[in-house]
């Protein structure tokens, strides 16, 4: 799906990323793990195109950065961020949101079908969201946004879909209803490749089988998420000694001793 050699970003003297080496192959779920300001986002920029290494070989479905058409490469990425929301039209309907997906525009430039229309409403209620058709933008809970933006991303038929810290702003029970959809898009026979980034482990989904360990801009460690959420690895990682606690749903939690 992609690939990270070496990869280094120095922003104005800042080295934001250093030395990145990561490799995810199709249909290999990925979480990735670290505190604010580790990194997390401008590892997703990158993969998007929206920042260029500044040394190092990046490939995304198989198109090596520097020979591609990056505007085209974004169709085939699903990209759910908080930052996205600020960036809609508070007036559109839901589904009409879930339809500009398949063009990657923010708003609607284009004549769309009714059959567009109808997949969209069709890949909305799939995410648990039929009750939001017809619905302006606006009158949404956050958690009722996070599933129309996930929507969205499905209607391009993504390759690659990333989940950045979906779960923000989330009361427990819309955490809980949303991370049941993942997991149920995670289930679905063309389910794309999935990566979810977040700073707590009790959201990393049994689907996500590996995690990657971000902190300070380099790759502390990857490899099965098992062998990742113990307190062995986390307490290094964390620089602080931490207890990591089996939830009665078999996610993880830690809590510093």
């Amino acid at each position: 799906m992609f690939e990270f050699e070496n990869v280094s970003l120095n922003r104005n003297g800042s080295l934001l990323l250093q030395n990145i080496d990561w490799k995810v192959n199709d249909k290999e779920n990925w979480a990735v793990l670290g505190l604010n300001g580790s990194g997390k986002t401008t590892l997703l920029k990158l993969l998007n195109g929206y920042l260029w290494p500044s040394s190092g070989s990046l490939s995304v479905l198989g198109h090596r950065f520097g020979q591609t058409s990056l505007p085209e490469l974004r169709k085939s990425i699903g990209w759910v961020s908080s930052s996205l929301q600020q960036q809609l039209k508070e007036y559109d309907l839901a589904e009409s949101i879930v339809v500009s997906g398949k063009f990657a525009s923010i708003g609607l430039y284009q004549k769309t079908t009714l059959e567009e229309r109808e997949l969209a409403k069709s890949i909305l209620s799939e995410c648990g969201g039929a009750n939001l058709i017809g619905r302006p933008y606006h009158i949404l809970s956050q958690g009722e946004r996070q599933i129309v933006l996930i929507a969205r991303a499905l209607m391009a038929k993504p390759q690659l879909l990333i989940l950045d810290e979906p779960c923000n702003g989330l009361d427990i029970f819309a955490k809980k209803r949303l991370l049941e959809r993942i997991d149920i898009i995670s289930n679905m026979p063309d389910a794309p490749t999935m990566l979810y980034v977040t700073h707590h482990t009790e959201e990393i989904l049994p689907c996500f089988g590996r995690t990657l360990l971000l902190k300070d801009g380099k790759k502390y460690a990857d490899g099965k998420t098992e062998d990742m959420l113990t307190e062995e690895i986390l307490s290094p990682f964390y620089s602080h000694a931490i207890e990591v606690v089996t939830l009665e749903n078999g996610q993880l939690s830690i809590f510093p001793k």
